[in-house]
């Protein structure tokens, strides 16, 4: 099975924050992203990890 792909607006929504947001994070590198012709674009398997990994940190520092 292909790996899904994600767009900014869908990763948006996924992750419940404003699209600039997301544009910031991935600018950044804060969150697993990579261009297509000048647009974000995220693998879903990324984005998973990526909030397990946040959500093991912010259990630490409870």
């Amino acid at each position: 099975m292909p790996e899904e792909i994600l767009t900014l607006p869908e990763v948006s929504k996924l992750l419940k924050v404003a699209e600039k947001t997301v544009y910031t994070m991935a600018q950044q590198r804060e969150i697993p992203a990579f261009k297509v012709r000048g647009q974000w674009r995220f693998k879903r398997v990324d984005i998973d990890q990526w909030i397990e990994t946040r959500k093991a940190a912010s259990r630490r520092h409870s």
